[in-house]
């Protein structure tokens, strides 16, 4: 997955208790290699067949001059390890108490999307001296307030060996599956997934093993109700909020927020991208993330 990243940035590897955790941060020219004294961001991609840290690619290397960078392929995704077992919400959990123990010595701040998003609320709440500040785009523990959002297809279906393995391959290894849901469900507008796109999901989705993770997400395994959470959290959060996201409305999310207000510094609406605004459009979610960052580190 190196080879979709920016020049200049290298691979290093954490070892958890399910494997090895890679992640991408500056290792040569043209960057700066930051001072370990420099405030730690932490960029976590969403789940989704051939999800990975490529997700971030168009926004992290705005914040290689001013933070130490770090952006992973998470336990069952990207190049990171593929163990097989029936993934739970416990398993990012612990993986992620792991590799900000291991990779930073003050407390960070996290950059996530989607249900990951979510589980970094779940991760603040669990674990506050490893947290400094949340921006979360869509997050959604994709159960919220009751309702399942997420499953598209027949849990029968989905659970029926073999017929699980052909919905995956069918799904997402192919050119044209990827594409085709880039277009339907993560981005408001077609025309702004890349060739390059395509192909870093492809790459991530055929890594062996790779299914494991992506079933257990479409089957439902890693889904919550985040309202039960989200009134417990205590770090100083910015929430954006894609109006064309599937899955989860804008509403919804403005409900969630609504939730703990005081902990939610603001709640913003986007009125042109899907659930992947920060690949569909970075320049945008660059701006705000610098605009809102100074308040949410100075806070803590």
């Amino acid at each position: 997955m190196l080879q979709f990243h920016p020049p200049g940035i290298g691979q290093q590897v954490v070892e958890t208790s399910l494997g090895r955790m890679v992640y991408y941060t500056p290792v040569g020219q043209p960057w700066t290699i930051p001072s370990p004294k420099a405030p730690p961001l932490l960029f976590l991609h969403s789940f989704g067949g051939g999800a990975s840290g490529y997700e971030w690619s168009k926004v992290y290397p705005a914040f290689l001059d001013s933070h130490r960078v770090l952006v992973p392929d998470l336990i069952g995704w990207g190049q990171s390890a593929h163990p097989a077992r029936a993934y739970q919400v416990a398993d990012y959990l612990t993986t992620l108490t792991e590799f900000i123990q291991k990779t930073c010595t003050a407390p960070v701040t996290i950059v996530a999307s989607s249900l990951t998003g979510a589980i970094a609320i779940r991760l603040a709440i669990q674990e506050p001296a490893l947290v400094k500040a949340l921006f979360l785009i869509s997050p959604s523990g994709f159960a919220d307030f009751g309702q399942d959002a997420g499953r598209r297809l027949p849990l029968q279906a989905i659970n029926t060996p073999l017929i699980d393995q052909l919905i995956y391959t069918l799904g997402a290894t192919t050119e044209i599956s990827v594409r085709s849901f880039l277009e339907r469900f993560l981005f408001a507008q077609p025309d702004r997934i890349s060739q390059e796109m395509v192909e870093a999901y492809l790459e991530s989705a055929r890594q062996p093993n790779a299914q494991d993770a992506a079933l257990a997400f479409l089957r439902g395994d890693l889904y919550f109700d985040l309202a039960r959470y989200l009134p417990q959290l205590r770090v100083p959060t910015v929430i954006l909020w894609g109006e064309k996201a599937q899955f989860i409305s804008a509403d919804s999310g403005q409900r969630l927020a609504g939730l703990n207000p005081s902990r939610v510094k603001a709640f913003v609406r986007l009125s042109d991208a899907g659930v992947l605004a920060h690949l569909e459009q970075p320049a945008i979610v660059i701006g705000l993330l610098r605009q809102f960052l100074p308040e949410l580190e100075a806070e803590r």
